[in-house]
């Protein structure tokens, strides 16, 4: 993909129309599960279910790994993306906790308290400053 403006937001992977193309068949796959009849069958045989998806190596091997922020990465929309973390029993505020390696306390807490600091997490520049 391009080299886009909004790139430079660090840890953030912008779901736009690049990333929603080149995540198509992941995204299918994973609003699939939203259907009990699928999660069995995914269940029973992920690599055979994920067959019907014809998904990169990369998009497939982050699915049957559940590296999250991968998946993000790769074209995945999160509130897809969150329907394969429902699947295994994540809710979206444990997987907002996995995803940032805070874990859930951790998380929740920040978000109690009024989100993070956009202090020196606007761009990934500023990150380079504090060197």
């Amino acid at each position: 993909m391009p080299e886009k403006d909004y790139e430079d937001i660090p840890g953030t992977f912008v779901f736009d129309a690049d990333r929603s193309r080149e995540g198509y068949h992941l995204n299918q796959f994973c609003i699939s599960l939203r259907l009990q009849k699928n999660r069995d069958a995914f269940n029973a045989d992920e690599e055979k279910y994920l067959d019907n998806y014809p998904m990169t190596p990369e998009q497939r091997d982050a699915v049957l790994k559940r590296e999250w922020n991968r998946l993000l990465e790769l074209g995945g929309n999160i509130y897809y993306t969150s329907k394969l973390a429902a699947n295994d029993g994540i809710n979206f505020q444990n997987l907002a906790g996995l995803m940032t390696g805070m874990g859930v306390d951790a998380y929740r807490e920040m978000m109690l308290n009024g989100g993070r600091s956009p202090e020196g997490n606007r761009y990934k520049s500023e990150w380079e400053d504090k060197d």
